[in-house]
């Protein structure tokens, strides 16, 4: 198993809450996960080609407006996996912590693949597009939904109702992580007899994990309370977030989905 970070979209740049980083633009972390057996799983698409040649289409513009995306096609995670030398067909699976244009956007430049997500996202998102935070341009293409229920699963490092994923490796499990959405869950893979959680939008800044105290950035914070469904169940996810870090940080590394100077911490 082998794991590349992609940045699948960048938006407008930010400061860091202190001086020791640099001003860098927002990014949508992605996952290239190498299977033994099962191809290639991407996890999150971010910004896809339709998205870059027709924002005003398949973006909403009041999303547009607040993210300044920078639309460069070849961000977009079909662009960088043919520079990795692979085949986009040979993707024959995407799992997505949920279903905001951000994370969606790349789903049509993979029309073979399966997508699994949990079912109350899936839900959420037919029913509640078109919106700024759905948009039902990214699905118009009919993939083949895998949805997930919220009985069943697993303990994961005391994160319940974890499961693998049909015709996934085991390795792979899609892990609860409320509050931010509908549906929402981090992506846990395991390799090299490590774990690594992308908890999308769980949390937006690693001061709100390891900062002592935790606190989260002033810009983010307004797409963070402004896009909650949960905000008692999003605190709560992240209070075990940090539980999970401070107790099992040496078994797991946990990023998050925008983060940038955590993605340029984890990259290669």
């Amino acid at each position: 198993m082998k794991i590349h970070h992609l940045n699948v979209g960048s938006l407008r740049e930010i400061e860091a809450t202190y001086s020791a980083l640099t001003p860098m633009p927002i990014v949508c972390h992605a996952l290239l996960v190498e299977t033994d057996d099962a191809g290639l799983v991407l996890v999150e698409t971010g910004l896809g080609l339709d998205d870059v040649r027709r924002p005003e289409e398949s973006l909403a513009a009041d999303w547009v407006a607040l993210t300044e995306p920078l639309l460069d096609p070849d961000e977009t995670a079909v662009r960088q996996i043919v520079r990795l030398g692979h085949d986009p067909a040979d993707v024959r699976d995407i799992v997505v912590t949920h279903l905001d244009v951000d994370h969606s956007g790349g789903l049509p430049d993979f029309p073979q693949a399966r997508v699994h997500v949990v079912e109350a996202e899936y839900r959420a998102a037919l029913a509640e597009a078109p919106s700024r935070r759905y948009r039902p341009a990214h699905w118009a293409h009919d993939p083949h939904w895998i949805t997930y229920g919220s009985d069943g699963g697993q303990d994961w490092f005391g994160f319940p109702g974890a499961r693998p994923l049909e015709g996934l490796p085991p390795e792979i499990l899609l892990v609860p992580l409320g509050g931010h959405s509908a549906g929402h869950a981090g992506v846990a893979v395991r390799h090299d007899d490590q774990w690594l959680l992308h908890a999308g939008d769980a949390y937006f800044y690693h001061r709100e994990l390891d900062g002592d105290p935790p606190h989260g950035h002033p810009l983010m914070d307004i797409v963070q309370h402004e896009s909650q469904v949960d905000r008692v169940g999003r605190l709560d996810t992240q209070a075990r977030l940090r539980a999970l870090v401070r107790e099992h940080g040496d078994e797991v590394t946990v990023v998050s989905a925008h983060d940038p100077w955590e993605f340029d911490r984890v990259r290669p």
